[in-house]
């Protein structure tokens, strides 16, 4: 079986894509989602990276991240899927009626994540689109500033999101 190789060589923008163990709805629930970035927070803090934009949809999250330094984003991304797989089962263990659903035993996370580099500002505003349109494409939202969990809200007003976000300095 091939393993898809992540190129981190460079100072490119990342373009991130993970998803829920089994394609299950883990993220459905606010709490879990606040979780979600919560720990992206903190990573990005930790690892002295740039979120350019994000959106966490209930079984999957995009993110676009950009680094000072090449080599980072396989720890990043363990970083991340781990704390915030950490602080969601703990969420589930105080919400019994909400965890009925997920074995405890099971990940929260696939163990792959996709990476998608990326060398230019319109590609960048490309995928900023995508993921925006993401939860309005599938029927959760009207509108991009309705999402509460994307980066949306501060490209169009300006407003905090709760993730500091930034432009790359490529």
């Amino acid at each position: 079986m091939n393993k898809r190789i992540n190129f981190d060589d460079q100072r490119y923008v990342h373009f991130i894509t993970f998803s829920c163990y089994g394609n299950r709805t883990c993220l459905d629930h606010d709490d879990a989602k606040r979780r979600v970035l919560g720990a992206l927070n903190h990573e990005i803090l930790r690892h002295s990276a740039t979120c350019v934009g994000f959106v966490i949809m209930p079984d999957h999250v995009h993110s676009l991240i950009w680094f000072k330094e090449p080599g980072e984003l396989s720890a990043f991304i363990r970083d991340w899927k781990r704390s915030s797989s950490r602080a969601i089962k703990q969420f589930l263990q105080n919400h019994s009626e909400y965890a009925k659903n997920f074995q405890s035993a099971d990940p929260l996370w696939q163990k792959r994540y996709y990476s998608f580099e990326i060398e230019t500002e319109e590609k960048i505003e490309e995928k900023l689109t995508y993921m925006h349109m993401n939860p309005v494409k599938k029927g959760l939202v009207e509108n991009i500033m309705d999402w509460r969990w994307s980066s949306a809200r501060y490209y169009v007003s300006g407003k905090s999101v709760g993730v500091p976000i930034g432009w790359p300095r490529m």
